[in-house]
């Protein structure tokens, strides 16, 4: 019997099972550090107070047990080491797990320039139990300024180094929240003061003008303090140094400012771009192994304009479903599928019930309009999964009687 492991349970490598659980008569392993599938786009709204943790993760075992396969297992191990010639993985827990078809779907990690001093003290939403941390810390610094508002009202600035996607979204739904906050209780020490750095002359760099537009204005209407063409220098006694020459006094830095593959890449000895992303062919291919094969963020995906995909849901998705079809056609012995990627569209959460986006490079949509098809897009996905890990949590309790 064939084994194929996937290296990664996030949406690129869900969406490779979905399509290798066709085939009953292989052995899929699934291995993830996590025990859950974070649903990145979706933390926002976990610091934010508008979900909580269970909205915003999928449980693997279950998910796993969900599915209708019988060699189809999950393994919560850590992997240190991939031996490409003898095709094994070596694990931090000391568990080997063979196979004769990879699947990477590792994705990226933030990257902190090592040139910046002082960044290890910086937020990184992007993995969950830092979210988690941040968001109480946020609330208890809340709470303080709440507690001595009639002695002192200290002020409290939180610096969003990074103004793409991510620095954009979690900049506008802090400032929503804590505006609503203040205004519910009518407190008087309101002064949160939010501030986003973009290195680039404008926020959203890459987006259309209208786009960038939009999403600008309402940062504004928001009270954030949006500072362009700057770099972040430093970060040192509770002040950010920035390349203008400014200071800032901070309570949170928040740093989205880049991102860099997972540090498997770097000891496969495969070719990968300088962002340690692999470079993979029109099959989701490594270019040097064909049994091996690169999805979601962890690649370097073009079109057929040789353009660069950014790393999203809808690449993911993308890749993650052609990387699961081609091993198949694999086993099969049948020509592989050849991609030409194509992005649906972009929608940006901009605090509370708004948001802006494109569709299909079409129109332009802002407000509750854009925020309900954001989460229409959302509940497309996560409501198949959550039928699986439904199914699947019954089987588990079934077994344990």
């Amino acid at each position: 019997m064939k084994k194929i492991v996937i290296i990664g349970g996030g949406y690129a490598g869900i969406y490779a099972l979905r399509e290798l659980v066709k085939n009953k008569n292989i052995k899929i392993t699934l291995i993830d550090k996590h025990t859950y599938h974070n649903l990145q786009p979706e933390v926002y709204d976990l610091i934010a107070n508008k979900s909580n943790f269970a909205d915003v993760t999928i449980d693997l075992t279950t998910l796993c047990m969900g599915f209708d396969h019988n060699h189809l297992e999950f393994k919560n191990l850590k992997v240190r080491k991939i031996d490409k010639k003898d095709k094994k993985i070596y694990t931090e827990e000391k568990e080997i797990v063979e196979f004769d078809y990879l699947i990477l779907a590792a994705g990226t990690r933030t990257f902190f320039p090592p040139q910046v001093s002082g960044l290890n003290h910086a937020d990184d939403i992007k993995k969950l139990h830092r979210a988690i941390v941040f968001k109480q810390s946020f609330e208890k610094q809340l709470f303080e300024k709440i507690k001595n508002e009639a002695k002192q009202c200290a002020d409290t600035r939180i610096l969003v180094v990074g103004a793409g996607l991510s620095g954009v979204e979690i900049a506008a739904e802090m400032a929503y929240f804590s505006n609503k906050f203040f205004k519910r209780g009518n407190f008087s020490c309101e002064n949160l003061k939010i501030s986003l750095v973009s290195s680039s002359a404008s926020i959203l760099p890459g987006l259309s003008q209208q786009l960038i537009n939009i999403s600008q204005e309402r940062l504004k209407s928001l009270g954030i303090n949006i500072i362009t063409n700057t770099k972040l220098e430093k970060v040192e006694d509770g002040y950010c140094f920035l390349s203008n020459g400014t200071r800032i006094n901070h309570s949170f830095v928040v740093f989205t400012g880049g991102v860099e593959a997972s540090p498997l890449t770097s000891e496969l000895d495969i070719k990968t771009n300088q962002k340690g992303q692999v470079i993979v062919n029109e099959h989701m291919q490594v270019l040097e192994h064909e049994n091996i094969y690169a999805i979601g963020d962890i690649a370097e995906i073009r079109n057929n304009d040789d353009e660069i995909m950014p790393p999203n849901v809808t690449i993911a998705r993308i890749s993650g479903s052609l990387a699961g079809k081609n091993v198949l056609k694999s086993l099969e012995n049948k020509p592989l599928v050849k991609t030409n990627p194509k992005l649906d569209g972009i929608l940006i959460a901009l605090g509370g019930e708004y948001a802006a986006g494109n569709l299909f490079g079409l129109i332009h949509v802002k407000g509750k309009l854009a925020y309900y098809i954001k989460k229409f897009v959302f509940h497309s996905y996560r409501r198949p999964l959550l039928k699986l890990i439904n199914i699947g949590y019954s089987r588990f309790r079934k077994f344990q009687h």
